[in-house]
């Protein structure tokens, strides 16, 4: 029986994230920002690499 619902388990909770992307609203836009702007984690290194 444990087997039975971690399989359920984990499949339930990879297609809960599919239906989740799927239904994004920025999936369907094509417009996006720039390069730089669209990775705002990737500012910290920039700045870092500059010093």
């Amino acid at each position: 029986m444990i087997d039975y619902f971690s399989i359920a388990l984990t499949h339930g909770l990879i297609l809960f994230a599919c239906w989740r992307l799927l239904f994004r609203d920025d999936l369907d836009s094509e417009s996006g920002l720039s390069g730089k702007e669209s990775r705002p984690w990737l500012r910290q290194q920039d700045d870092s690499a500059d010093a």
